[in-house]
């Protein structure tokens, strides 16, 4: 029981250990890269998708022009196996099978199939004595066979000859009728190729494109969100242009934050399309992609930063602080670009799981201070309009408060969901609802910037939700007391200084 449960966490630290050796496209390069020792076997990760099964199970049923049309498959493209000269000069020049390496193919439900696991060995090749007793060859990765699938996991081999120190796969390409997660090993079991190394692609297509299935469905979602902000962008433009004459500064930052918006979903959307036709990701497409992202939510956060400090409604200006706030707005973005540069436009393969945690914490911390500075400047802008009794805009900043609040303990919420998620899926099993991670904080976003689109939307009351001194505001920041209707000589003279009449005349002009 003890070499069977040795040899199930044999194949499963393989297929966790190449979660960190995944590529970023359909189209996976391998340049000349080195195998892996685990066990009794060498092996390298070439590449782990889901995929969908095929629409037309029969070959012959797709046009004659283009025979894997509406199929999924794995496609080997040139891939080419390198041995040490020292590995080549021990064999005959003559012998035509002088060392061997196998491409297995497996879906990951399968993973218990491959290794000593029902042989009750921790082995993962087949060793003399498991081939004395008839249950494996020796020199090859033991494979389970069932009777009902005699075909999975599939096992391509590949025989090195003579002396040569390099082969390459025969062109082939494995049809896939059967929806699931699927891995790719190349697995040596001959001591006597170490240090061979792989060059060469492999090709993986769903039935509609090559969009990995984990992702495909976020392609719909950006087409869906592009038009969402279209539509949010031509009402506000024409509550922009109706009341133009009562747009405060304010408006300026939340039309900038829309158009961001449009940009960054309508360019991810061609961007998916692009990668759905060709297998690799645009480069200047997604670097455009990343960097509309990266400036949209640095500008969304400092949006709200600076509407909870009351800027445009409470106060005219942000004051001494203003070069605070774009100094974390400026380490926010170069954060964020970073992160993004490397989640999208780098192969998983060149960059250790230690350099995305490094530049991931460096962004959480930063959410956190805009989180904290956010919600305390709120609680004094509601203390402020509560001492004033200026309660329609104590009404807007309460709304704004609860809508932000709500967002907050989603995120929270959500979270914990996304570490659950990871937590019990460790070999992306559930790669079908993977989507739904991204998708929710895109949407959340959009939300969040309707509310603000909403309550700050531009009318013919702009004392509804703008500083004007002459509506009370600025009666108030000079210390006229809303609660009395008797005003002292001070009072008066204030009035005075700063609008070049009496108070009475001033009382006169009012009625």
């Amino acid at each position: 029981m003890e070499s069977r449960s040795l040899g199930f966490w044999a194949i499963g630290v393989l297929l966790v250990g190449s979660l960190i050796g995944a590529t970023n496209g359909s189209i996976h390069s391998y340049n000349n890269e080195k195998f892996t020792v685990k066990f009794n076997a060498r092996f390298f990760h070439g590449g782990s998708e889901g995929l969908y099964a095929s629409k037309f199970q029969d070959l012959n049923s797709s046009s004659s022009d283009n025979p894997f049309k509406g199929k999924s498959f794995i496609r080997f493209d040139d891939v080419t196996f390198v041995r040490t000269k020292e590995s080549a000069s021990k064999q005959n020049a003559m012998q035509s099978t002088a060392g061997l390496v196998e491409a297995i193919i497996l879906e990951v439900k399968d993973r218990d199939r491959i290794g000593g696991t029902f042989l009750k060995s921790e082995v993962i090749c087949c060793t003399p004595e498991l081939a004395d007793t008839g249950s494996c060859s020796l020199g090859e990765v033991i494979v389970n066979r069932e009777s009902n699938d005699l075909e999975w996991p599939r096992q391509i081999k590949t025989f090195f000859k003579g002396n040569k120190t390099e082969v390459t796969m025969s062109p082939e390409t494995v049809v896939i009728n059967k929806t699931g997660i699927y891995y790719l090993y190349f697995m040596i079991c001959d001591p006597e190729l170490d240090g061979t190394r792989i060059r060469g692609r492999t090709v993986w297509k769903n039935p509609d494109g090559y969009l990995p299935g984990k992702v495909a469905p976020l392609m719909k979602v950006f087409g869906f969100m592009s038009l969402a902000y279209v539509l949010l962008g031509l009402v506000w433009f024409v509550r922009f242009v109706q009341f133009w004459k009562d747009i405060i500064q304010l408006h300026y930052h939340i039309t900038l934050v829309i158009a961001l918006g449009m940009c960054e979903m309508a360019v991810r959307y061609f961007e998916y399309v692009n990668f759905n036709s060709t297998g690799m990701r645009p480069m200047d497409v997604t670097l455009w992609a990343v960097t509309f992202s990266s400036i949209k939510k640095t500008l969304s956060r400092l949006l709200l930063l600076v509407v909870s400090m009351g800027y445009g409604v409470v106060k005219p200006t942000l004051g001494g602080i203003t070069s605070r706030v774009l100094l974390l707005g400026v380490i926010y973005f170069v954060a964020t670009e970073a992160l993004e540069l490397v989640e999208h436009l780098g192969n998983i393969n060149d960059f250790s799981g230690k350099t995305m945690i490094v530049l991931v914490i460096p962004v959480a911390l930063l959410d956190a201070c805009f989180i904290l500075w956010i919600f305390s400047s709120l609680a004094r802008t509601l203390e402020k309009l509560q001492i004033k009794r200026n309660m329609a805009k104590l009404e807007l900043y309460r709304n704004f408060t609860n809508a932000l609040a709500i967002s907050v303990l989603l995120s929270i919420a959500w979270i914990g969901f996304e570490l659950y998620f990871n937590g019990t899926d460790p070999l992306i099993e559930l790669w079908r609802m993977a989507w739904i991670i991204p998708a929710f904080w895109n949407i959340l976003s959009y939300g969040l910037l309707v509310v603000i689109c909403i309550l700050w939307a531009p009318s013919n009351n702009p004392t509804r939700y703008s500083y004007l001194a002459e509506t009370g505001d600025e009666f108030e920041e000079v210390g006229i007391s809303l609660t009395s209707g008797i005003k002292s000589t001070e009072d008066v003279e204030r009035n005075e200084l700063l609008f070049g009449l009496p108070d009475d005349v001033e009382e006169g002009k009012r009625e």
